[in-house]
């Protein structure tokens, strides 16, 4: 009896590992994006294939010793900002062509880019800590005469107010469906998949930290990831756009982000979730209008 019992626990001890395994490897390695995806469910692969096709050249950048990709797509306004888009957890750069219209027809140029783990860039995923010096190298990298403006959704939009809390020359933020810790939107993901996470995705985390303790901080609750209190730093307008039904981002977090921001405003989609927003006929006009008006108050002159 006692060797039973004795089997049992060790079974259910390597089941957990495995589950604990599994998870920090789903988290840091998120599904690729790629254009041959972008393909296959029918979806412009890039700039180039849209309805409307628009010029873009292909480039990449070295940032923590990855060779990271990015798309330098033309806007309608050659005097206009600069704005990167910085995309979201197990997404890519191709997630700006559904975006293009309110921020083309303000900037001279669309910078997107896939984050380390995604799209065609290499490495692991981070969930928005050391993504965040990736976003800084990208923007030395543009280096323009003209202003900046940073757009992200999800993970990205947490990146995104980060990086612009660390700098003085971005000119306004946009954050799309945003979040204050990593820990919140992760717990979500998995508890919606009906994938067992209260007994690994803390300590998930906990290994993370423990891994890459060398190069990052990393905590679930790492006071300085909380993007309400980086909010607090920005010296430029901030949008946050959050839909009031968001079971991945929670909607108090975006409120938070904005109510912390000197100059924040938060842009509210009632009844709308964490996907397709810019895909659903109720919101894609609110969300054109919200961010032409919001570009148009927060630039100098940004129409030709």
């Amino acid at each position: 009896m006692t060797g039973l019992i004795y089997l049992l626990t060790l079974g259910l001890v390597l089941l957990w590992l495995i589950g604990l395994l599994y998870t920090l490897w789903s988290l840091t390695h998120p599904p690729r994006r790629t254009y041959a995806s972008a393909v296959r469910k029918g979806q412009p692969g890039d700039p180039g294939e849209l309805p409307e096709p628009r010029e873009y050249n292909e480039w990449k950048f070295n940032s923590r010793g990855k060779e990271l990709v990015a798309w330098d797509i033309a806007g309608d306004n050659p005097a206009g900002p600069v704005c990167i888009y910085t995309h979201g957890w197990g997404n890519a750069k191709t997630d700006t062509l559904v975006r293009l219209e309110p921020i083309a027809e303000v900037c001279s140029r669309i910078i997107a880019w896939d984050q380390p783990g995604h799209g065609d860039s290499p490495g692991s995923c981070d969930l928005g800590v050391a993504e965040v010096d990736d976003l800084i190298t990208l923007t030395e990298h543009v280096a323009s005469d003209v202003p900046l403006v940073y757009y992200g959704w999800s993970m990205g939009a947490g990146v995104s107010i980060a990086a612009a809390a660390k700098l003085d020359t971005i000119a306004a933020v946009i954050a799309e469906s945003p979040y204050r810790i990593a820990y919140t939107p992760a717990r979500n993901v998995v508890a919606q998949a009906a994938m067992p996470w209260r007994l690994t995705l803390a300590p998930g985390f906990w290994l993370m930290g423990l891994l890459r303790k060398r190069t990052i901080h990393w905590a679930d609750d790492w006071p300085e990831f909380d993007r309400a209190e980086l909010a607090k730093s920005l010296n430029c307008p901030l949008l946050v756009i959050h839909g009031d039904q968001d079971l991945i981002s929670p909607y108090a977090d975006g409120k938070d982000i904005a109510g912390a921001a000197p100059n924040g405003s938060l842009l509210t989609l009632e009844g709308a979730g964490h996907n397709g927003l810019w895909t659903d006929d109720a919101t894609r006009p609110i969300l054109v209008d919200g961010i032409r008006d919001f570009l148009n108050r927060a630039l100098p002159d940004p129409q030709p």
